[in-house]
């Protein structure tokens, strides 16, 4: 499947958020929010600004060589999926939460950072994690509460859209030591739980790819392939978070979510 493709799948699935944001302009600068949780497949630049190696970087060439023509800190040689869900969205490119004070409040914020986990240890003390995401997600809305109030910031919270990716870096960062299931999705359901008592109610989750068949990987096995091993890690991964979103959406009143199948996707 060619990468164009791919964005217009993924601009489909995501075709309720986009209409959402239409028809709520008045919900905030932009619309509807879009506030984005995970690891480098949705990083725009956070990793920048954090005390961190150059493993977890992006900040150089050839990074942004296609369409920033310069290093913008993803992981990408131009733009990730969350941008092109912003564009078509109607909405700026969401910047890094950590650059809040730079440039304001534009459309949402994004937290993700490269090499993170849903566990609190995976790569610890070298990237922002997903509960640290968390609490910088509870510190934006006391921001936005002091700065817009609380029925406007409260608004802006409810009508937002929650994107989260993430779960393959607990997977590559113990695989060579224990390669055997971990609990990370009990922590994506705290994750979740935790952003819809800060006040989100709408969340679209990409499930964990074919993280076998990265480089990374590949490079361990004796021929170059893929890592069955790991790919299956990665599907069980998935199973375990497509039976948790449907029982968040019935515990959890006025909880709705679109997943996207990125490992099938992927394998494509």
């Amino acid at each position: 499947m060619s990468t164009p493709n791919l964005h217009m799948i993924l601009l489909a699935i995501f075709a309720t958020f986009a209409v959402s944001t239409r028809c709520n302009m008045n919900q905030s600068p932009h619309g509807v929010a879009l506030f984005i949780f995970g690891d480098s497949l949705a990083d725009a630049g956070t990793n920048n600004y954090i005390n961190t190696t150059s493993y977890f970087k992006a900040n150089f060439y050839p990074y942004g060589e296609t369409f920033f023509h310069y290093p913008t800190g993803r992981p990408s040689n131009g733009r990730l999926t969350v941008d092109f869900i912003a564009e078509y969205a109607k909405l700026p490119f969401i910047p890094p939460y950590v650059r809040l004070q730079e440039h304001g409040f534009m459309g949402g914020a994004n937290f993700a950072g490269g090499g993170a986990g849903a566990l609190v240890d995976t790569f610890q003390g070298l990237v922002s994690n997903l509960h640290m995401q968390l609490k910088q997600m509870e510190e934006l809305e006391k921001i936005l509460r002091k700065e817009l109030g609380n029925e406007k910031a409260k608004t802006i919270i409810s009508e937002g859209v929650y994107f989260i990716c993430i779960g393959s870096n607990d997977y590559v960062a113990r695989v060579a030591d224990n390669p055997t299931p971990f609990q990370s999705i009990s922590m994506e359901d705290y994750v979740g739980m935790g952003i819809y008592e800060v006040g989100g109610r709408k969340f679209a989750v990409m499930g964990v790819g074919q993280i076998g068949c990265v480089p990374g990987m590949r490079s361990s096995t004796r021929n170059g392939s893929c890592s069955d091993e790991v790919n299956k890690l990665a599907k069980l991964h998935n199973t375990a978070l497509t039976a948790i979103l449907p029982k968040l959406e019935s515990q959890l009143q006025g909880f709705k979510y679109s997943y996207f199948d990125f490992y099938t996707a992927l394998s494509e």
